[in-house]
């Protein structure tokens, strides 16, 4: 999972791409890159935060009416300054892209790009299968007079052959900015403008909050499988390329956007407010009468009101969370992730001694956290303990873009949740379930369950699960 935006305009526009990664941080710290082009490409990526990779002689450098940019989470391909985005190539002429998402028949495209296009990609990020993919396409057309049609076709022959989510936005040297999804549009990319002094600016962002931080109205979210072009006269030309039902992540709305992000039309804060008072109902058919409701910040915060307000019951500050610590589902070690949460979040004894006390998570994953925040907990005096999850019990690995470990550490693919209550030490557990957010997010808008209910909307998608877990186990053991 990342974040990408991409800006073209009548203006310089480095300042917009810096101010914009920095509005998406949140969906990616391990690196970050942005390109721009006027007469050439001009790139620069690094590891690290926004703010750690750019500096004021990168502004002066990176010149431009142009550019796209991208902040990375690594789950395909190492983490390393070779596998940051974007990514720019010669082939056939200039492109250079970044993408938010998985490509899940990567081996299969890598063999058809070397087989069939004679085209070795040089790292193993899989940003390399769609951006070469694309540009072989491209080559068949006369290069000499490529238009606005070529270039949206060469990207639908790309959506029919590269399969897994994917947002793209690309630069075409000297012709405009691209943009196009994945058949089922699992991942969020919106179209947004604004009017200067000298003309408009049009952009593409992963959400709403980058156009809310720079003063853009938004147009509309992408749907799945549309392909957009805006070219260097400011004309957009959209068509929908190659199309399957609408598959959207849930998880964006139960972790990874940000809660004042509006994403096809729904504030992310309102279906996790939602989502707390469904849970709120649980607790009250089984009668429990809990002292105050807390939140593990601060993905469970507004989950957390939800249930507070359903229950008529304080909503309180009990932990405090330390934000310059890793995220703990994603270390390699149980012993590692431990301490990491023990390091991460510090309870506030006054709130909670005594008190009986209902803790909202988004999601219950290994369930690591989730037992050392219970002992945090009752350290810190907790009278009972009451453990709610705003997501379903994930007992199936994403193969589309969030890291959710393999199936033999997801703790809800291997016990039911008597058992798992009874790992994390918890009085009580609560779960929302499938049928629950079915409600919430209405049956028009379709949503992909795979992590909480295994069907994945893609091909082959066992196969690919047995294939990353296999290299998952061989990379740990």
């Amino acid at each position: 999972m990342c974040g990408i935006v991409g800006f073209t305009g009548k203006k310089k526009v480095i300042a917009d791409l810096i101010l914009g990664l920095t509005s998406l941080q949140h969906r990616g710290q391990d690196s970050a890159g942005i390109v721009t082009f006027k007469d050439n490409f001009r790139i620069k990526k690094g590891l690290g935060l926004v703010n750690e990779v750019f500096h004021e002689k990168h502004i002066h450098r990176l010149k431009g009416k142009i550019g796209i940019g991208h902040v990375r989470y690594t789950t395909q391909g190492a983490n390393k300054k070779g596998n940051a985005q974007p990514i720019a190539t010669n082939y056939p002429f200039g492109i250079a892209m970044v993408h938010n998402g998985n490509v899940t028949n990567y081996e299969k495209m890598n063999q058809a790009l070397y087989h069939d296009y004679h085209v070795l990609p040089t790292s193993t990020n899989d940003l390399e299968i769609l951006l070469y993919t694309f540009a072989a396409e491209l080559e068949k057309k006369d290069l000499g007079n490529i238009s606005h049609n070529d270039i949206m076709a060469a990207a639908q022959v790309t959506q029919e052959k590269v399969e897994g989510a994917y947002a793209v936005i690309s630069v075409i040297a000297n012709h405009g900015l691209l943009a196009f999804m994945d058949p089922h549009g699992m991942r969020p990319l919106i179209l947004g403008k604004k009017e200067t002094d000298k003309g408009f600016v049009f952009g593409l962002a992963s959400e709403s909050v980058t156009f809310d931080h720079l003063g853009y109205e938004v147009i509309r979210d992408l749907q799945p499988g549309e392909i957009i072009f805006i070219d260097n006269h400011q004309n957009i030309y959209s068509k929908i390329g190659h199309q399957y039902q609408q598959k959207f992540c849930i998880f964006e709305y139960i972790y990874f956007a940000r809660e004042d992000s509006i994403i096809h039309n729904k504030l992310v804060a309102g279906k996790r407010v939602r989502m707390g008072q469904t849970l709120g109902q649980k607790l009250k058919a089984v009668g429990l009468t809990p002292d105050i409701v807390i939140d593990v910040p601060s993905s469970g915060y507004f989950a957390a009101s939800g249930l507070a307000e359903e229950l008529g019951i304080p909503h309180h500050r009990g932990l405090v969370k330390s934000n310059y610590i890793g995220r703990s589902f994603i270390s390699p070690k149980q012993s590692e992730r431990e301490a990491i949460v023990k390091r991460k979040l510090n309870p506030i004894k006054n709130t909670i001694n005594g008190k009986k006390i209902v803790v909202v998570d988004d999601s219950i994953v290994r369930g690591t956290t989730s037992k050392r925040i219970v002992r945090i907990l009752q350290q810190a005096g907790a009278k009972e303990i009451y453990f709610a999850s705003a997501a379903p019990p994930i007992s199936n690995p994403c193969i589309y873009g969030i890291d959710m470990s393999i199936s033999t550490e997801l703790i809800a693919a291997n016990k039911t949740i008597k058992e798992i209550k009874e790992y994390i030490g918890a009085d009580e557990l609560f779960y929302n379930t499938a049928e629950d957010l079915k409600s919430i997010f209405e049956e028009s808008f379709s949503v992909c369950s795979a992590c909480y209910s295994g069907k994945y909307p893609t091909k082959d998608a066992l196969s690919v699960v047995k294939n990353i877990e296999r290299e998952r186990i061989k990379v740990k053991s």
